[in-house]
């Protein structure tokens, strides 16, 4: 059936008009929504709704299952769809070409990370890479939700986890060690861990968006233990400021970490086992890497983040 339909679109002349329409068609299955598309194409609901109904109307060939509430690809505009983000993806790539060839990189970045790596050290890497470059305009959301990258439009999108987007692109930014911390005040109530197999006793600051099992090794020795607390946050500057305030043990980057190490409000536990890195990724849409502007942001976070501390 797929490959009937892939030889019956073969066969048909396109026109310019119809290009244009195929990117809308495109936009509208990558958002979700005819409004969704309308605005990001800047084009009102009505224009994409036409777009979409004469497509369907040349091709002979229903596109999209509509409801009040939703829309959904057929299996015809499955097939559909792949080939027009192509055309999308290579006409942003060509826009991005041009634009390189300009002196001064230009244009806005829209940037999402999380809230505690954004303010520690993504916003003051920003705030040098905007001297160096001051016509590239920057949108930046600190959030610690992940984020539709292609209905928010986003450019880039800082990220502590393997890559999970369909279709995305990453480059590896960064890794960052990590260490077991605790308060002073915890460690005099509760006492020092001496081994990690004592680790399952303490209480814990568990970080909702990570795994509570903690993984340590010492050479080739591993050791996994539960973490269990009666405290835990989806934010990771709150975790920090839980572990500070005695509520247990964390997990916790050094980045975050060192500087309270040295005010004497946290103190690190377990130093002769290794707590696993965490990589740091940039993640954006397939196409958009070509963009100089995106190119040298990606460039200078990754020297910047080089040394963190």
């Amino acid at each position: 059936m797929k490959q009937l339909i892939r030889d019956s679109i073969a066969e048909m002349d396109v026109s310019f008009e119809q290009l244009k329409s195929m990117v809308v068609f495109a936009e509208v299955a990558n958002q979700g929504s005819f409004t969704a598309a309308a605005k990001k194409l800047n084009l009102t609901r009505a224009v994409v709704s036409y777009h979409v109904k004469k497509l369907e109307s040349q091709l002979g060939m229903k596109l999209l299952n509509r409801t009040t509430r939703s829309i959904s690809l057929t299996e015809a505009g499955k097939v559909y769809f792949d080939n027009c983000q192509v055309i999308s993806q290579q006409a942003i790539a060509a826009q991005h070409t041009i634009e390189n060839f300009k002196n001064e990189p230009q244009g806005l970045l829209k940037i999402t990370c999380p809230v505690n790596v954004g303010l520690q050290l993504i916003v003051p890497a920003l705030n040098q890479f905007r001297r160096l470059y001051p016509n590239i305009e920057l949108d930046v959301k600190l959030t610690d939700e992940v984020v539709n990258i292609i209905q928010d439009g986003i450019d880039l999108a800082i990220r502590g986890a393997p890559l999970k987007d369909s279709g995305m692109q990453a480059t590896h930014l960064a890794t960052m060690a990590t260490c077991l911390c605790a308060s002073p005040e915890y460690l005099r109530k509760h006492g020092r861990p001496q081994h990690p197999t004592d680790l399952s006793s303490h209480h814990w600051v568990l970080y909702q968006l990570s795994s509570s099992t903690i993984e340590l090794k010492q050479g080739n020795r591993s050791f996994s233990i539960q973490a269990k607390g009666a405290v835990s946050t989806n934010n990771a500057a709150a975790r920090t400021a839980f572990v500070e305030g005695g509520q247990g043990l964390g997990r916790i980057p050094e980045y975050d970490a060192m500087p309270k190490i040295s005010q004497g409000k946290l103190e690190q536990v377990l130093t002769d086992y290794t707590a696993p890195n965490i990589n740091v990724y940039g993640v954006f849409p397939p196409g958009t890497s070509s963009a100089k502007k995106l190119r040298l942001l990606l460039d200078y976070l990754k020297e910047a983040l080089r040394s963190p501390l």
